[in-house]
């Protein structure tokens, strides 16, 4: 058995040598964004560098969710009419999705992952919406990336993951639960690692690596709480799955700190899967 007591989280992502800084073509984005004197035809430029994330784009414009009443048929046209805060959103996410293409098929189906990251990023970014929340594609983001530490487990330590698994089915006990019984951290921490490590704002750090613990955010609670509910959601619905077997307790101050009425949670669960139809396909991964 491998001595889980000594995995580090820089260690992790240390091994694991497409995570050394954020993918390129994000970076990229990010800087053209940031320039005053660029504008669409600059993005347009970048994201046409990557065919998986032109394909995705401009899937993307062309769905139900957005329901444009002409096809949208060039980059520069999907910038215009997404905007540019979701097109850097639809950018770290599929960036991100490109970088762990080598996890072991035993530990996990990715495409079952990325479903289940898209359905907490949905429900995420519309619990902000809910809440009147300034720029909700960072609530998207943080849904999409909220268990990324988890790919990084696997991909840097396949044999400690597979221990953790067996633990957690002999246990019967939820696979957070069984990394904090055996190393002493779980994979949001391995995920808020990474997060400061790529100079991500302190908030999506903070909400990924406590999104199974939203009581210990000390600066960002809010952000913490709402991804623990949509998690909670889209485990409940079973849209994809993360490697997760049941649906996580609920923290009991959930409600109270992100000043919501539980009894939305209904219509929440509804819109999630509603609106979880019309993307699904656009983000490349199939239906259902």
């Amino acid at each position: 058995m491998p001595d889980l007591t000594t995995l580090d989280p820089g260690a992790l992502i240390r091994q694991a040598p497409t995570l050394g800084s954020p993918p390129a073509v994000y970076q990229k984005l990010v800087e053209v964004l940031e320039d005053p004197r660029s504008g669409a035809h600059e993005v347009a430029a970048v994201i046409g560098q990557d065919p998986s994330l032109t394909a995705r784009l401009l899937r993307l414009a062309n769905s139900a969710y957005f329901a444009f009443d002409r096809p949208v048929d060039s980059v520069h046209q999907a910038v215009t009419f997404i905007g540019l805060t979701h097109v850097r959103a639809i950018a770290l996410a599929t960036s991100v999705t490109s970088a762990f293409q080598h996890v072991p098929p035993d530990l996990i189906e990715l495409e079952e992952f990325w479903r289940h990251s898209l359905a907490v990023g949905i429900c995420a970014r519309m619990l902000a919406g809910i809440r009147r929340e300034t720029n909700l594609e960072r609530f998207f983001v943080a849904g999409m990336l909220h268990d990324v530490g988890r790919l990084i487990l696997y991909t840097s330590a396949p044999d400690s993951a597979r221990t953790i698994l067996e633990h957690a089915k002999d246990r019967e006990c939820l696979l957070y639960e069984a990394e904090m019984e055996l190393t002493g951290l779980d994979h949001g921490t391995i995920g808020g690692a990474l997060m400061e490590q790529w100079n991500m704002p302190d908030s999506l750090a903070e909400c990924v690596a406590l999104h199974h613990r939203p009581q210990e955010a000390e600066r960002y609670p809010v952000e913490a709480c709402t991804i623990h509910l949509a998690d909670l959601v889209a485990n409940a619905l079973r849209l994809g799955r993360s490697g997760e077997r049941m649906v996580p307790p609920r923290w009991i101050g959930l409600w109270e700190t992100l000043d919501l009425d539980p009894s939305l949670l209904p219509e929440l669960m509804t819109s999630t899967r509603e609106e979880y139809g019309e993307v699904v396909g656009a983000f490349g991964f199939g239906d259902g």
